[in-house]
């Protein structure tokens, strides 16, 4: 099995799109991610937990950690400071954990530029109406604080062709379905499997040095290809045009030899 190495997904939208809950029902129903939790100076909402939405600290603690260097990125957002803590997000990518940032835009468009290959994906509403009744019915904002959100929302609209992705969260179901499909495809993009392009370039020209003598089996030598049919690799050889003749590629190492067999046919290649 290939080892896998997680990719960086940056989660963006309008405060009040809904990101919270849609993480929360993608985390219950796949394990192989990993949300990456903020550090932020803001006061906990009423329900959360510190270390777990989020690391609550002070001013002074979250600008200490960045002239450490500790955090892969930060920004202010409305009066408060959000950061993304290096170590936990490197250990689970590591561990093979696809990692999800809940981030701003200011931020995503930092790891953008540190991570190129990080997934970008921005989380809309249906509509503006949709947009402010959600920020009203949380109830726990005055409305000139949901006025500054929906300010803020209209200078962010601006900016979000930066993103790969934009997810419309109106049925919630459909919307985590959308989300882990885009992830889990990123998964075959040519720059997430640069080893296993070096590792079969190298099998390749090994295997294409080769040279395969064909011949046609006779009924009387038949067991030899029912005992080869254990084997488990298939070759390509340099000289495939041969196999070609004979129906396609030559497979199943056995005793040195390689076997195919095409209807009443079986073929037999020994390696020279």
């Amino acid at each position: 099995m290939m080892d896998k190495q997680g990719i960086l997904v940056v989660l963006s939208g309008f405060s009040g799109a809904g990101k919270g809950t849609i993480m929360k029902a993608l985390l219950e129903r796949h394990d192989d991610y990993a949300l990456s939790i903020s550090a932020t100076t803001r006061k906990p909402r009423a329900g959360e937990v510190e270390g777990r939405e989020y690391f609550f600290v002070s001013k002074e603690q979250f600008l200490s950690m960045v002239e450490e260097d500790a955090l892969i990125e930060h920004a202010q957002y409305v009066d408060n400071y959000y950061g993304t803590p290096k170590r936990y997000v490197e250990e689970q990518r590591a561990a093979g954990k696809d990692v999800i940032l809940e981030i701003e835009i200011q931020g995503a468009l930092k790891i953008k530029e540190k991570f190129p290959d990080a997934l970008l994906i921005f989380v809309m509403p249906p509509d503006a109406a949709e947009l402010e009744r959600r920020l009203t019915g949380r109830g726990t904002e005055s409305p000139e604080a949901v006025r500054a959100r929906l300010k803020r929302a209209a200078e962010e609209a601006v900016g979000v062709e930066a993103y790969d992705y934009i997810l419309v969260n109106d049925q919630l179901d459909t919307c985590v379905e959308e989300l882990h499909q885009m992830i889990q495809v990123q998964h075959s993009r040519t720059s997430a499997r640069i080893a296993m392009i070096s590792k079969m370039r190298q099998e390749l020209s090994r295997i294409g040095s080769m040279e395969v003598y064909y011949e046609v089996l006779p009924p009387d030598r038949r067991s030899a290809f029912r005992d080869a049919k254990c084997a488990r690799q298939i070759f390509m050889c340099g000289s495939a045009s041969a196999g070609r003749a004979h129906g396609g590629l030559v497979t199943g190492p056995g005793q040195g030899r390689m076997y195919r067999q095409k209807g009443e046919h079986v073929y037999v290649a020994s390696i020279l």
